[in-house]
């Protein structure tokens, strides 16, 4: 389950706890993970846009700047997958989080053997390793570039998150079969979250408007009540 050797994974952590930081640094750091801890953000930031390391673990509360505004910059200005981490755990702050970018959110007090699989997870996502055989998904107007993990929608590029290419693919591999959002989060990341809470809407929903979808009036990514969610392959 682990990038192959040779391909370390190389993360940035963004954490003022020291103790925290350093207890779980050690953990990824002896299961083969480079880890490079950041107390303030802003610092953790330039390096990141500068290095382009992996993944990034990021806590919410932090000195200087909240973690929400260094989400909203990294999404800005990098397609590294962000794990927010906090204890802030309540549901709004899960939501606000993947709204704004984030690829996933695991709160506080976590398992350093969670947050691995987590890390591992995003890399292999990030790195196009989810699926090697098929090269490319193409659904009426809409184009999934497996290699590259680009989007085309009617040959306009569409920019999505590592957890939002995988949620389209998922659906994409089955067009017009309507999956349930306990089966959409089983198949996108291992049934690693609770698919009752209302996450995976938000991930559609923000893949829908990226796509340029009216969620009224959807013709390729819809809504079926009470059921889940299908992709119908038409053009626009």
């Amino acid at each position: 389950m682990s990038v192959p050797p040779g391909q370390s994974i190389r993360v940035v952590y963004i954490e003022d706890d020291a103790k925290l930081a350093r207890l779980t640094g050690e953990y990824l750091v002896a299961n083969g993970v480079e880890v490079t801890v950041f107390a303030h953000p802003q610092a953790a930031i330039d390096v990141i846009v500068r290095e382009q390391p992996d993944v990034v673990v990021l806590d919410l509360m932090l000195p200087d700047m909240d973690g929400l505004d260094v989400c909203r910059q990294l999404c800005a200005r990098t397609s590294i997958p962000i794990i927010i981490v906090s204890a802030r755990g309540e549901e709004v702050d899960r939501v606000i989080g993947l709204e704004i970018g984030a690829d996933d959110y695991l709160s506080k007090p976590f398992s350093p053997r969670e947050l691995l699989a987590r890390v591992r997870a995003q890399a292999r996502r990030s790195r196009g390793q989810t699926r090697a055989a098929q090269e490319e998904i193409v659904v009426g107007g809409l184009r999934l570039d497996l290699a590259a993990r680009t989007v085309t929608l009617d040959g306009k590029d569409v920019a999505l998150t590592t957890y939002e290419f995988d949620l389209l693919r998922v659906l994409a591999e089955r067009p017009g079969r309507v999956l349930s959002r306990e089966q959409l989060v089983e198949l996108v990341r291992g049934g690693t979250d609770d698919g009752l809470d209302r996450s995976i809407d938000v991930r559609i929903s923000r893949v829908r408007q990226k796509l340029g979808e009216d969620p009224k009036h959807a013709r390729l990514l819809k809504t079926v009540r009470g059921a889940g969610y299908t992709i119908v392959p038409v053009r626009k």
